[in-house]
């Protein structure tokens, strides 16, 4: 690792590694690619997928690697790190290797992200449309707000109109985050550009005043959000701090969305590489769930082996430790040894490996370790891991970069070549209901399912419906525990799942059940990220990004 992860912070690794970051020319000749399939971006580069994935077409597919967790604290476990980590490990073995992370969103990071192209339809033409009776909108349900890549709890939900005539039509409309929003949903599932321009025909924008939905193609929009959203097709190529190519695609969330980097990218990156590693969001029962049954279903791609993101502090909160809260010092339970709350909580552990290999993946136990976790802790994990059927390896990526790695790539490799017999949980043409219910049990360890009325009337409707039973399963529930209570930690037992409502994204083709309210508009914390970021005035670098 050419810099020392303990004594510099995250933005000054990637400020000095930006130094010598690989210009799109030295890119195009490193990994082999045409001039015209590599695009400028300053010092960054896009990749051109149309013209990448059609000469490429009949080269065989690299390994194909997913990266998920266990259940994690409120400050993450670490899978991006990982991610990067074993790119990095693969890399030092002199592998060929790239791989695809999802994009963050700037909305948490520094609130000035700005305005997306994305305004979900202007809402004086909706007040024309509605006057002229053309599609008789209804005016209380229209289903699309606004989208901007900022945190604003006040903007969750707005009046909007309030002026004079040429001010629009006074009425209740909201703002979501960007990386919440149905067309960001689309960009990670589509598998080219057709796809992604058929599916801008059908998001649900409102109701008309019969309750039958008025869709984008409706509003003779499609077209012109196909156009916007061209370029958008094109991963951005980024670099590891060693200098392995990793693109950034797609950012959708891992609760209401699939929680993936984009099928494109996987695509793109099992033709470009011997090794793609790609990362789903949150821990296995809601990143890899969809990966498994969601991305997968749509891509036709098989992955290789699945990477199980540990951390012992983790493990301790699932045996029984006290609540973590990001910005505030760890009990220290959590910087000691404790062998008796650590395995106590291994059950979480050992769940996640089982929910991996019944999709028939070979599951890899990365024990992402801390310079706190002792020997004899590390030991007790891995022995756990390997009981339960996995291969096991502790890294120390974060400090090492490729070198603290390289045990952990040795142990992908392997399961790489070992045969596996991958299957989705449920056959496509099972009902919604059963799909929840098998779900409820096989993933998240329910003994059934409750729906309110609500949604019961809802899902029977969709099952009765042949145009939704292509619609992928989108389940909705907190990421802190298997449950759909974020207080229940570890592997709660004699539980049911309470379905209250099921969402509709007609675009992106998802059905939604809720297990619990949710926000597409996160709010901005009390000590928010931005309050460290500032600009040196003589040289122009930022500096506290992270």
């Amino acid at each position: 690792m050419p810099y020392d992860a303990t004594k510099m912070a995250d933005w000054q690794i990637s400020e000095a590694a930006e130094e010598k970051m690989p210009t799109p020319d030295e890119w195009r000749a490193k990994l082999g690619l045409k001039k015209d399939e590599v695009i400028p971006m300053g010092k960054l580069a896009k990749l051109d997928f149309l013209k990448i994935i059609e000469r490429l077409k009949d080269r065989p597919d690299g390994k194909y690697i997913e990266v998920t967790a266990i259940t994690p604290t409120p400050l993450g476990e670490g899978k991006s790190t990982t991610s990067v980590g074993l790119i990095e490990g693969l890399g030092y073995r002199k592998k060929s290797v790239g791989g695809c992370l999802r994009q963050p969103s700037g909305g948490p990071t520094m609130n000035v992200k700005g305005m997306q192209h994305e305004r979900n339809y202007n809402d004086e033409q909706l007040q024309r449309l509605t006057k002229m009776r053309r599609l008789d909108i209804d005016p209380t349900r229209v289903e699309m707000g606004w989208i901007i890549d900022f945190c604003a709890q006040s903007l969750r939900n707005i009046v909007i109109g309030l002026g004079g005539r040429q001010d629009g039509y006074t009425m209740q409309s909201k703002f979501g985050i960007a990386v919440g929003s149905e067309c960001m949903a689309m960009l990670s599932i589509v598998k080219d550009l057709a796809d992604l321009r058929q599916r801008l025909d059908k998001i649900t924008v409102a109701y008309d005043k019969a309750g039958k939905p008025v869709t984008t193609g409706d509003l003779e929009v499609g077209g012109a959000m196909c156009a916007f959203m061209r370029d958008t097709i094109n991963p951005t190529l980024m670099s590891t701090a060693e200098y392995q190519p990793c693109m950034v695609h797609a950012g959708p969330f891992a609760n209401i969305a699939v929680g993936q980097s984009s099928i494109i990218a996987d695509r793109i990156g099992l033709k470009m590489f011997d090794y793609h590693v790609t990362e789903s969001g949150f821990a296995a029962d809601i990143g890899f769930e969809k990966f498994w049954n969601v991305k997968c279903r749509f891509s036709g791609l098989k992955p290789h082996v699945s990477v199980l993101t540990t951390t012992i502090r983790a493990l301790k909160m699932h045996g029984g430790g006290p609540k973590v809260v990001a910005g505030i010092a760890l009990p220290e339970e959590y910087t000691k040894e404790n062998l008796a709350l650590l395995e106590k909580g291994l059950a979480n552990m050992i769940h996640h490996i089982n929910t991996i290999r019944k999709s028939g993946i070979n599951p890899v136990v990365c024990i992402n370790t801390f310079h706190t976790d002792t020997r004899e802790e590390i030991e007790m994990v891995k022995k756990a891991a390997e009981a339960a059927g996995a291969r096991c390896a502790k890294s120390t990526h974060w400090a090492q970069g490729g070198e603290g790695a390289v045990d952990l790539a040795d142990a992908v490799i392997d399961a790489c070549n070992d045969k596996n017999d991958f299957k989705f949980l449920y056959p496509k043409e099972m009902k919604l209901r059963d799909r929840v219910a098998l779900i409820a049990k096989e993933v998240y360890g329910a003994d059934g399912v409750s729906w309110s009325a609500e949604a019961e009337a809802k899902a029977k409707a969709f099952e009765k419906d042949p145009q939704y039973d292509d619609y992928a399963t989108m389940m909705v529930k907190t990421h802190l525990s298997l449950t759909h209570d974020p207080a229940l930690k570890g592997v709660p037992k004699g539980w049911t799942l309470p379905i209250r409502d099921v969402l509709i994204y007609s675009g992106a083709q998802f059905l939604c059940p809720c297990a619990g309210t949710i926000s597409l508009m996160p709010g901005t914390s009390s000590n928010p990220a931005f309050r460290r970021i500032d600009v040196d005035v003589k040289t122009g670098k930022v500096s506290g990004l992270f």
